[in-house]
């Protein structure tokens, strides 16, 4: 449904939809006051490194390697895989929200690539994917008994996305809400 001026109309929900919108400037407003250097490369980095959820997949090889056995690189690669299935289909196109302001700029006349070595991402914004699989990834990875530690981990991939601009925090913290719950679910069910 479309209101007066060709815009969406959300009736009840653009009361809330509006503080989202309202949080999530505020966020990016504190985060631009902090971006520099040193920050981009780690965060960047962090982001790109993420993509398709290979840095998990990597701390599953090493942590099969510890093992001597291919099993938790196995069990966390068929998580993941169900985890991406889920949000980058239908969950994505349940939402279909857009990217963050200054996105299309930032990706215009690219030829698929950003700097750092980032894909650009070509689902919606809502919920992020990166965040998604990571809190997912240490929900599973908790296991071992680092739970702090993977928890802070994945705060920060999932952190970098509002960093590089690829999502709004609204988008982060509810991937991180999903990624906590799918996770939860699916280290009971895939064994």
């Amino acid at each position: 449904m479309a209101d007066s001026d060709g815009g969406a109309n959300f009736g009840p929900l653009a009361h809330h939809i509006d503080r989202f919108s309202e949080f999530d400037a505020k966020i990016d407003s504190a985060v631009d006051k902090v971006r520099n250097p040193a920050l981009d490369h780690m965060f960047y980095a962090l982001s790109s490194a993420a993509d398709h959820s290979v840095i998990w997949h990597v701390v599953g090889g090493l942590k099969s390697v510890r093992a001597g056995s291919l099993a938790p690189a196995r069990r966390l690669s068929k998580i993941l895989g169900v985890e991406s299935a889920l949000t980058n289909g239908p969950i994505k196109a349940l939402f279909k929200r857009p990217r963050p302001e200054g996105f299309d700029e930032l990706v215009e006349g690219v030829d698929g690539t950003l700097p750092y070595g980032m894909r650009i991402p070509i689902t919606s914004s809502f919920p992020s994917g990166h965040a998604t699989a990571a809190f997912c990834a240490a929900t599973v990875l908790s296991e071992d008994g680092n739970a702090v530690a993977w928890y802070c981990f994945a705060g920060l991939v999932a952190s970098s996305r509002v960093y590089v601009r690829m999502h709004h925090a609204s988008d982060v913290i509810g991937g991180a809400v999903l990624g906590l719950a799918l996770g939860a679910v699916l280290r009971r069910v895939i064994r």
